[in-house]
């Protein structure tokens, strides 16, 4: 169950509920739990990942495209996750530009689901490194962390989540504020991003085989027209290889699989990292 929030608390409102996903809770459950069910319960579900991930790449377009890529992502937490509560979200700028890496002076990100509390304690850290900002800003209308806090919502209680938008940085520096909170026994990290954009589906198929070759091989120069979470992403490749992590590919399509024409497509792809 969720926490009450305190009065006083300063609330991220959802700024795509209606548009991306159903603004109804009842239907949003429905709709979360059916794309979870659908994975679990599908001939070519992904493999069981054996050991627990401790980052998931997620897409983050609206659920009638990349919410079955999504679901089978966060399926392979559904028997493991309960020791994951504080889950650090990351994402790309998609509305404002920024300099550096921003987190939500919120208290709290609230969902038709209801409200998800920021960790507050991970929040004060970053801010005391002095190099990532406190900015709403960013947060406002950014969709692709708020995307992914309806599936986490439906698979855990109690959970906390540290938002991190990306704008311009290195992977040097995401992956050293990623090494600041990150804590391997209740820390699951989600790094949202969607594959190649507004290709044909035939070319999209091939510029999303070449990332994802470069995404299974902890690339660390990958390129907007590659992914468009790319910055955020190549930092968490990043601390992954540091880890020396081992990588997984759970799923990838396109919007031509899914609810799209084959014209113009996205790409979306779902992978979970854990400690080799």
């Amino acid at each position: 169950m969720m926490r009450p929030t305190r009065p006083n608390a300063s609330i991220r409102e959802p700024a795509v509920a209606g548009y991306f996903y159903p603004a109804d809770p009842s239907e949003l459950r429905d709709t979360v739990d059916s794309l979870l069910a659908a994975v679990v319960d599908a001939p070519t579900s992904p493999d069981t990942v054996s050991d627990q991930p401790h980052t998931l790449i997620v897409p983050h377009a609206g659920y009638i495209y990349s919410g079955g890529v999504a679901a089978a992502a966060y399926a392979v937490l559904k028997k493991d996750a309960p020791s994951q509560r504080k889950i650090i979200v990351i994402g790309p700028s998609h509305r404002v530009y920024l300099r550096g890496i921003a987190i939500s002076q919120a208290d709290v990100f609230r969902t038709p689901l209801g409200d998800v509390p920021l960790d507050a304690q991970r929040k004060r850290k970053l801010v005391r490194r002095g190099d990532v900002i406190l900015s709403d800003a960013p947060h406002a209308l950014e969709h692709s962390l708020e995307v992914q806090l309806p599936f986490l919502q439906r698979l855990l209680d109690g959970l906390e989540i540290l938002p991190l938008v990306v704008g311009e940085a290195s992977p040097d520096h995401i992956a050293s504020v990623l090494s600041e909170v990150f804590d391997e026994q209740e820390t699951l990290i989600i790094a949202s991003s969607d594959l190649s954009h507004y290709l044909s589906y035939a070319d999209a198929q091939r510029k999303d085989a070449r990332t994802n070759a470069r995404i299974l091989a902890f690339a660390d120069d990958l390129a907007g027209e590659d992914a468009c979470g790319a910055v955020a992403l190549n930092g968490v490749l990043t601390f992954a290889k540091r880890r020396r992590a081992s990588i997984k590919e759970l799923a990838r399509l396109n919007s031509g699989d899914t609810a799209g024409d084959h014209s113009r497509v996205v790409g979306y792809g779902a992978y979970a990292i854990h400690d080799a």
